[in-house]
């Protein structure tokens, strides 16, 4: 089972290896493989003809250049999304074929100006030719390559009459995935869709949770009380990890340097839970300032030295942009 452990973490690539390409690419996620990455992580949305696509949100504007592009400026719109009002263009007003026509773009361009050098050559792929490229690389390497996949705004898009999860679980069945040991974890912010994951498969379920807030699903429940003792042992119930953000793991002192770990990896293991932490990245923007170097947010940082300093704490896996960093800090 490749859920893992603190001896042999998982090395999980998030977005793809989207420190050096335009993410939720075929070629963001061709290269983690390359690069060594135990997993991909494809964050999953829906079309208006419900095919599921790889976009961080169904809110497209900043990672593709649909803004730029005429034929579809009618399509800008206001939503409420999970709580929030968003403004732009939304995978689900478009088709695939629509879609298809759309290019990637470099997200964060402010602090990955080299990544820029890539917008406009890559399309935004779909579930199923994920999974081909997995079973392809598969096959020409010898190597297991785990899929990671998130269903993103799942009580939204169900709300709209486009649920993921059955079509997901559907989709990862027909290509071998259905057991409790099979390379696959499927995760989310929300509760309720995971406890309905968990009577449609076998595969592992990860809890997402954030430092603040709480899962849009349940108004009133807060990630930090999900985080307790008996918060674990009822996420043990219908999940098998929890993917946490840094901070709550080990947080940042008053100064902004990394402070002592919390009791929360000890806490989920005694509850039955691996622990996949989010998300490293080697820009000092998102450093703590002891593992900064120099001053330009931009520029490296040590996040060898942050990745390693929560392996001490004994998390199980752990996200990352630069996967190349994150395969050496693991071995």
């Amino acid at each position: 089972m490749m859920l893992a452990s603190s001896a042999n973490p998982l090395v999980i690539a998030h977005r793809g290896a989207s420190g050096e390409r335009p993410e939720h690419t075929l070629e963001a996620y061709a290269l983690a493989i390359d690069q060594g990455a135990d997993f991909i992580e494809p964050d999953l949305v829906s079309t208006r003809d419900g095919v599921l696509v790889a976009r961080h949100e169904n809110e497209i504007s900043e990672t593709t250049d649909v803004a730029a592009r005429p034929e579809f400026a009618s399509r800008k719109t206001s939503k409420l999304i999970d709580g929030q009002t968003l403004t732009g263009w939304f995978t689900e007003d478009f088709t695939l074929a629509e879609l298809k026509t759309l290019r990637a773009k470099e997200r964060l361009p402010q602090l990955r100006k080299a990544n820029t050098a890539f917008d406009g050559r890559y399309e935004v792929p779909t579930l199923a030719e994920i999974i081909a490229l997995v079973r392809k690389r598969q096959s020409e390497t010898g190597r297991t390559i785990g899929l990671y996949p998130e269903t993103k705004h799942p009580s939204y898009f169900r709300s709209i009459g486009l649920p993921i999860e059955e079509k997901l679980v559907t989709m990862l069945g027909d290509a071998g995935y259905d057991g409790a040991d099979d390379p696959v974890f499927i995760q989310s912010f929300e509760v309720e869709n995971l406890k309905r994951l968990r009577g449609m498969t076998k595969l592992p379920l990860v809890q997402l949770m954030a430092g603040a807030f709480g899962p849009p699903d349940l108004p009133g429940i807060t990630y930090a009380e999900m985080s307790t003792q008996q918060g674990l042992a009822d996420i043990a119930r219908y999940a098998n990890a929890i993917g946490v953000e840094k901070a709550m793991v080990i947080p940042r002192d008053a100064s902004g340097d990394l402070a002592e770990p919390t009791a929360l990896v000890r806490d989920a293991h005694a509850a039955g839970l691996k622990v996949h932490v989010w998300t490293f990245r080697r820009e000092n923007y998102f450093l703590s300032k002891d593992l900064r170097i120099g001053t330009d947010p931009a520029g490296t940082g040590n996040v060898t030295a942050e990745i390693r300093a929560f392996l001490a704490t004994g998390i199980d896996g752990y996200f990352t942009d630069n996967v190349v960093e994150g395969v050496a800090a693991a071995r």
